[in-house]
């Protein structure tokens, strides 16, 4: 086991291994760390390599339940997964008494946090976009490298869902940036109009607005990306996000350098389950009418999706593979997330399938298929996927327009359960370019 330093928070007590990623793990947990945490990690810039970690009643060690805020990401902060105790040794304080000494505490788990120095090339914004006369405010952050002309820009697109955020990219786009070195990469994260910290309007939300969204999104000269005529960027999506750009690429609306799809997909949950039969799509359609109206719509939508029990649910199922990473605090962001303005709408298209970019699996093999001899396309598979889900990804080891397919630990969102994991494989694909 590394050396490890102590440090003391009033009366919380923590244990940092000295190690190439520095480790956070609660050593006492109190009804009072919420507070603590709040004060020291998301109230100020976290001291050195040392941050709070939150109190669990569930004898779990969680990051702070303001992950969401993008001073997190601003101070290098990123949660890398949940860890047994078994993989190293975790101390308790045997009592107040000094000199009392520490001893192993094995029932307790770890949350492992990485810790890096304040990013003077990160920066949050957002962009203006107008659509049908509506201005939607979008939240992007950009991860930059050295100064000067990036040799690449990576566009990061997160999946569609009710939980979807810039966040589940947040340690990815960072290793890809720092790792570039000399090369000098530049990586931006978008929230789709609708989800996210972007404005949710109660525009009619379909698989059309969110690939013209893409489109004006990488033609403006003036938009985060601020992409020349001669620039093309990278695109990196996931889940449905990914299909919707190999649509636009497809279709010869953008250009790309190449595309990276990551557990990609192409049929929201109901579909997915139930099908498209003229009697389904009936059924879809109330439903969405139903949650869109006012007052019953906010009611069901909280009843179906916003609530922590169904949160958890969800990371539980099919968003992550190992139950032990769906923690209280993750839990709590993305419930809060579900609880915005607004939120109720673009989640009530993608969940009844006005988001889904093909209508079956041979139209999604021919999507794919366009793309071979224009762009390199990586697709990462995860491994506990759900089964319906994988057996489309699936269907893309050795298709046509595929460059290199390749197995990955994690479920639906496994570039932020397994971040470590993705950037490796994008990185090697990126250096081949």
């Amino acid at each position: 086991m590394a050396a490890v330093a102590v440090a003391t928070v009033a009366s919380v007590s923590y244990v940092r291994p000295v190690h190439t990623m520095a480790m956070a793990v609660a050593l006492k947990l109190q009804d009072s760390m919420p507070s603590l945490m709040y004060k020291s990690c998301h109230g100020s810039s976290p001291k050195g390599d040392l941050c709070c970690l939150v109190h669990s009643s569930r004898a779990t060690a969680v990051v702070g339940s303001k992950v969401q805020s993008d001073s997190w990401a601003a101070h290098g902060v990123y949660v890398r997964g949940i860890r047994k105790a078994a993989n190293w040794t975790l101390m308790e304080e045997k009592g107040k008494k000094k000199g009392a000494g520490m001893r192993p505490h094995s029932s307790l788990r770890a949350a492992v946090v990485e810790t890096t120095q304040p990013s003077k090339q990160l920066k949050t914004g957002t962009w203006q976009w107008s659509y049908e006369g509506n201005q939607l405010n979008i939240h992007y952050v950009e991860h930059s490298g050295s100064e000067g002309r990036p040799s690449k820009t990576l566009l990061l697109l997160p999946s569609l869902s009710d939980v979807s955020t810039t966040e589940e990219w947040q340690a990815v786009a960072e290793t890809l940036v720092k790792q570039s070195g000399s090369d000098n990469w530049r990586a931006v994260v978008v929230d789709w109009p609708g989800l996210g910290l972007s404005d949710r309007p109660p525009i009619e939300y379909t698989v059309d607005v969110l690939e013209k969204f893409l489109i004006d999104l990488v033609l403006d000269a003036n938009g985060p990306l601020g992409l020349t005529s001669e620039d093309v960027p990278v695109i990196i999506g996931g889940g449905h996000a990914a299909t919707i750009a190999a649509r636009a690429l497809s279709k010869g609306a953008i250009n790309a350098q190449a595309i990276a799809a990551v557990a990609p997909t192409w049929a929201g949950p109901l579909p997915i389950v139930f099908g498209r039969s003229p009697t389904m799509e009936t059924r879809y359609g109330l439903l969405r009418g139903t949650l869109r109206s006012p007052g019953m719509g906010w009611a069901m939508y909280k009843y179906l999706v916003s609530s922590p029990k169904n949160i958890r649910l969800q990371y539980l199922t099919h968003v992550y593979a190992d139950a032990d990473n769906v923690t209280a605090a993750v839990v709590e962001n993305r419930t809060l997330l579900t609880q915005r303005e607004g939120a109720r709408f673009a989640p009530a298209a993608f969940l009844t399938g006005l988001l889904d970019p093909v209508r079956s699996r041979e139209e999604f093999l021919s999507l794919f298929a366009e793309l071979e001899g224009k762009v390199p396309v990586l697709v990462l598979s995860s491994m506990k996927s759900p089964r319906r889900s994988r057996a489309e990804m699936e269907a893309l080891r050795g298709a046509k327009g595929v460059t290199k397919f390749v197995e990955i630990p994690g479920a639906l969102l496994p570039q932020e359960e397994y971040p470590d994991d993705v950037a490796t494989l994008l990185i090697k694909f990126l250096n081949e370019l």
